[in-house]
């Protein structure tokens, strides 16, 4: 079953999925998908999600928030119920707000992030499951202000139960991890322009060395590193999923020719369209 709200005047689109075994995330195989979030929550038994091309296990009774473009497949969908938002429905990407779309579920330090339940927590989200089910059927001037807050409980309870499980934000204290989740943003909106450190680590008022050496800190993989990644990433969704050519994606990620893309990458055009069959071995 598929509920949907709209509002023109926004282009907000909020859409809730429950028990539609034809649920999956299409990602750049449709050109013409908005930019938008998503929820899953596995009310079934443990099962295989496909994400990008890399296999997972999905537990029971879990939440997996997944960002927009990315390409998705659930062994059983009809056990799932989803909940997919734009940003003109809940928030604006410049709203840098830890429960927003642009928080620390969707920009941590951890994707896919896998968000097991306890049994309160359960009866809550079956609880919230009912309310946005009754709420989709009502068509009044509060259908949306109601959507979004029953949104932003189910973000802040999800939000509050990650962090507990995340051994990284038990180590350290949250302005610090933050520093991760702001990069993460940043080079989400910007990896396609700017693929020097300089920039992020202007960016968030700190030098290259000091950000480098505060991601070493938190045990996290050194700046440069994510932004080469995060690039071969986008470029093996474009080769795996559009028919564009090398030329043409190495144009779009901000190069001036296959050959630019692959000394910044440190990968040949053939290295990568083998990775293809793995999609997780970056190029070193």
């Amino acid at each position: 079953m598929i509920r949907e709200y709209s509002d023109n005047a926004t282009a907000a689109l909020f859409v809730m999925h429950s028990d539609n075994s034809q649920f999956s995330g299409r990602g750049l195989r449709n050109a013409n998908s908005l930019p938008i979030n998503t929820f899953i929550y596995n009310k079934g038994g443990e099962q295989k999600v496909t994400i990008d091309e890399i296999s997972y296990t999905m537990p029971s009774r879990c939440i997996l928030p997944l960002v927009s473009n990315q390409h998705f497949v659930f062994e059983q969908p009809d056990v799932l119920t989803a909940w997919q938002f734009n940003r003109e429905f809940y928030c604006i990407v410049d709203h840098d707000a830890e429960v927003g779309c642009v928080g620390f579920l969707f920009y941590g330090i951890r994707h896919p992030m896998f968000i097991v339940l306890n049994e309160t927590a359960v009866e809550e989200m079956s609880h919230l499951e009912n309310v946005f089910s009754n709420e989709m059927m009502v068509k009044d001037n509060f259908q949306g202000e109601m959507l979004r807050t029953l949104l932003k409980r189910v973000i802040i309870n999800t939000t509050r139960i990650a962090k507990l499980q995340s051994e990284s934000y038990q180590l350290f204290p949250d302005e610090k991890m933050d520093i991760v989740r702001k990069f993460a943003l940043l080079l989400e909106c910007n990896f396609k322009e700017e693929h020097e450190v300089r920039f992020y680590a202007a960016a968030l008022n700190k030098s290259p060395k000091t950000l480098s050496n505060v991601f070493a800190l938190l045990k996290q993989s050194a700046p440069s590193v994510l932004i080469r990644n995060r690039i071969i990433l986008e470029a093996k969704r474009y080769l795996h999923y559009t028919e564009k050519s090398a030329k043409e994606i190495a144009y779009e990620l901000g190069f001036e020719s296959p050959a630019h893309f692959s000394r910044f990458s440190r990968c040949t055009p053939e290295q990568i369209f083998l990775s293809l069959r793995t999609f997780d071995h970056y190029c070193v």
